[in-house]
């Protein structure tokens, strides 16, 4: 029997747009002889739709796409889909709706399978619309005078098999029970979120339970970016030996097709994983700002070009993404801003092939100085003042982004995020934070491979990798009068932010105390920066968006 695998990329909300994606490749399908065709999760409303799932209107129109879907898809082709169903016994106290695969043959909706376990961890939020199912399902396929047995899972169901994890986060486990029901193979339609070499452990738990089950295992996982979230793809199949016999390209769509015969699955394409981390990290990061700006309706891209590593990143990211003649980058000098920064912005857009603009902010800042010189009289000359340079230039961005419509990308890093180096309506005004998730240090490292990746052609200019990072916003200044060195200050935030180590352990690494306890006030101070930010892209386990639900006003105390 042929099996059909679609990878696709669809848009929040776009019900025919999803529609019609489906259609195409079940036509594809139908042509090359499949006989089942599977898509991702939510694969018609696309993933995570969210407070969408909270209008009825949107579930009805969800029910009508998914019924004019299957009348169009060619009629001897079992397609899965993945969709939301009501809940008939919503009323008994139950959730409103099920997170669902619906099978679609013949011109009809012939069945429905239901999510069992339903994650509510970090960026996932599944029990506040679903109710989990009690029950693990199959569908059967004929092809060739057999009839073989499919279990369907969705995204979270596979993960949860105590063997590999050492422990249950749930009550069941889908893949044991479909097990036991002898099924020849189990599929997992899934909207997996990216994050840094969350494939490889995709891969082990897979393999891992194929060879505990001693059946194959199917995993389809959505592409592309929508909103804070990326989705790499890179659906992957293993026969019941743990054998991987197929791997889909990453961050792309993608089609493929499988033969299930009585011994497994046959060998498909194993498209090579990224070869070194930043590799992985670029590709997540150009799919990420591609599709955020497509999807938002937009076409063209503005930054601030300083002349730093952070904002030649951004720009070299959103060159990729649309194209170098759909940036636009601006400097923005003041009297502090060196020679050497307007040089190197400038040879930056040069190799990017990007375009530029000059703005001079001087006559702005002494403008603002007179209307505030009464209210700051006595005072001295201090941060308010510094701020005052970025959120000038803040404000022009933004007039130059509502005036041509083009998308502002902020181009902070996390390092900077977590501790709060940056200025509210100012260098963090924009529509993405496209390296919001991406410590400073991996700024650098990505930065040095981006101009080894293609030999002797220097992207990023080596006076930015090499000279002191600094917002110029005074005389003479780095970013380490005010920050630890970054290698120390981001292995600090790891520890804290995502292993949620304590000050004590952090001290026992090797750390000195007023350090670590430095660092920790200000990632707690930074909150309310934080919570007025861009969406900024996820890369790590633990990104400051959707998954971070820290309080602003609180008081956690000495926490050693």
């Amino acid at each position: 029997m042929k099996i059909a695998i679609a990878q696709l990329n669809p848009t929040i909300g776009d019900l025919p747009g999803n529609a019609q994606q489906i259609l195409d490749a079940a036509q594809k399908a139908a042509h090359k002889g499949a006989s089942i065709l599977l898509t991702p999760e939510l694969s018609l409303c696309g993933y995570p739709p969210r407070d969408l799932l909270l209008d009825p209107g949107f579930i009805d129109a969800i029910e009508e796409q998914l019924t004019q879907l299957a009348q169009q898809l060619p009629s001897q082709l079992h397609v899965l889909v993945g969709t939301v169903q009501r809940n008939p016994q919503a009323h008994q106290g139950g959730k409103p709706l099920y997170n669902s695969i619906a099978c679609l043959t013949g011109g009809q909706v012939t069945q429905h399978f239901h999510k069992r376990l339903l994650p509510t961890y970090d960026v996932f939020d599944e029990h506040r619309y679903f109710e989990p199912h009690s029950q693990s399902h199959h569908v059967t396929v004929s092809d060739n005078n057999r009839s073989y047995r499919i279990g369907v899972t969705i995204c979270e169901d596979i993960w949860n098999d105590e063997e590999f994890w050492s422990q249950r986060h749930y009550a069941c486990n889908p893949l044991a029970d479909l097990a036991d029901a002898q099924v020849d193979l189990i599929v997992n339609l899934s909207a997996s979120p990216y994050t840094v070499e969350k494939q490889q452990l995709r891969e082990s738990m897979l393999s891992h339970a194929a060879r505990r089950y001693q059946v194959p295992i199917l995993y389809v996982n959505q592409v592309g970016g929508n909103d804070d979230l990326i989705f790499d793809g890179r659906s992957v199949a293993f026969n019941g030996d743990g054998r991987l016999v197929y791997r889909g390209r990453g961050c792309e769509t993608d089609f493929a097709q499988l033969q299930l015969t009585e011994t497994g699955l046959s060998q498909g394409e194993v498209v090579p994983l990224p070869d070194c981390r930043e590799a992985e990290i670029w590709a997540a990061l150009v799919l990420g700002v591609r599709d955020y700006v497509r999807k938002c309706g937009f076409s063209k891209i503005v930054l601030g070009l300083s002349g730093g590593i952070d904002s030649s990143l951004v720009a070299a990211i959103a060159a990729e993404a649309v194209g170098g003649e759909n940036v636009l980058g601006v400097l923005m000098s003041s009297p502090y801003t060196s020679e050497g920064s307007v040089t190197d912005a400038i040879a930056l857009a040069k190799n990017l092939g990007i375009q530029t603009q000059h703005l001079y902010i001087e006559a702005a800042m002494r403008s603002f100085d007179a209307t505030l010189a009464d209210l700051f009289a006595g005072t001295e000359s201090g941060v308010a003042e510094e701020n005052l340079q970025s959120r000038i230039r803040g404000t022009l961005l933004m007039a130059i982004s509502n005036k041509l419509g083009y998308l502002l990308i902020s181009t902070g890093n996390k390092s900077e995020m977590a501790v709060g180096y940056c200025t509210l309506y100012g260098d963090m005004d924009g529509g993405l934070a496209a390296i919001a998730d991406v410590p400073k240090t991996q700024v650098y490292a990505l930065c040095r491979w981006l101009n080894h990746r293609q030999s002797g052609v220097e992207v990023i200019p080596e006076t930015v990798i090499s000279k002191p990072p600094s917002a110029e916003l005074k005389p003479n200044q780095t970013d380490q009068d005010s920050l630890p060195p970054y290698d120390e200050l981001d292995d600090i935030l790891h520890r804290f932010v995502e292993q949620h180590q304590s000050a004590t352990e952090i001290v026992a690494a090797g750390y000195a105390r007023e350090t670590v306890d430095r660092v920790i006030k200000l990632v707690s101070r930074a909150e309310f920066k934080r919570r007025q930010a861009a969406p900024g892209l996820k890369i790590t386990d633990r990104a400051f968006g959707t998954g971070w639900r820290m309080p602003i006003a609180s008081r956690r105390g000495d926490i050693r």
